[in-house]
């Protein structure tokens, strides 16, 4: 996956996010940003991180969004380590 496309993914997810009200105020609370500051951080890739960072804390939210969006329940945590910060760790 480009980078390109691992930013479109995770802007499907910040407009998800967006258009749920049970979880989007978990998002932000989590986060500690605002709306303005999604709005103003729309753009970068590393926030961008940060929205399918918070994505993929939950089975139930991947199922959700992969579902809504029609795409592998893999394809958020491939997008993730496409952006910035998202390489995976490994501890051996």
């Amino acid at each position: 996956m480009t980078e390109q496309q691992a930013e479109t993914l995770a802007l499907q997810a910040l407009g998800w996010l967006a258009a749920n009200d049970d979880l989007m105020p978990v998002f932000l609370g989590a986060t500690g940003a605002s709306v303005d500051d999604l709005k103003a951080q729309a753009g970068d890739a590393a926030f961008l991180g940060s929205v399918l960072d918070f994505l993929v804390m939950d089975d139930a939210w991947v199922i959700a969004f992969c579902d809504a969006h029609g795409v592998p329940y893999d394809t958020p945590m491939q997008a993730r380590q496409a952006l910035p910060g998202g390489g995976q760790v490994h501890w051996t």
